[in-house]
């Protein structure tokens, strides 16, 4: 299991797996850094996020990368990113949001055909679209 030490959270207030604000001075789940990390770094780090129940943070950490990705790249990410954040919708129960933001993040994955990165685009896109369901 990777660890890895928060250099600060995004916002003060701790927060739950889901990303959701909790009372101050309770405690929430370990932030993620802000940092991009290295690709193959950041996909293991979220896949490690995503099997402990926490797309919200698995969101994040591909966001951080998206951000710092060539521009070639940026589409990606940001459509893992919305992946995640479209699972994290339907496990607040926002469906309706959740599977527009799974439908956005697939089509922005439309153009990585095959293994980007090791990542199987299609089973990704299907795994997202069955939570969602």
């Amino acid at each position: 299991m990777m660890v890895r030490k928060p250099l600060g959270p995004r916002q003060p207030r701790p927060r739950d797996a889901l990303g959701r604000p909790l009372p101050y001075g309770v405690q929430g789940v370990e932030p993620v850094s802000e940092e991009p990390l290295p690709p193959q770094e950041a996909l293991a780090f979220a896949r490690e996020l995503i099997a402990q129940g926490r797309a919200f943070s698995a969101h994040e950490v591909l966001e951080a990368r998206w951000k710092a990705a060539p521009s070639d790249e940026r589409d990606f990410w940001q459509g893992l990113a919305q992946l995640c954040v479209g699972v994290t919708h339907a496990a607040r129960g926002n469906r309706i949001g959740a599977i527009r933001l799974v439908e956005r993040g697939a089509g922005k994955l439309t153009a990585y055909t095959g293994a980007t990165y090791g990542v199987d685009v299609a089973a990704a896109i299907a795994w997202a679209r069955a939570e969602v369901a």
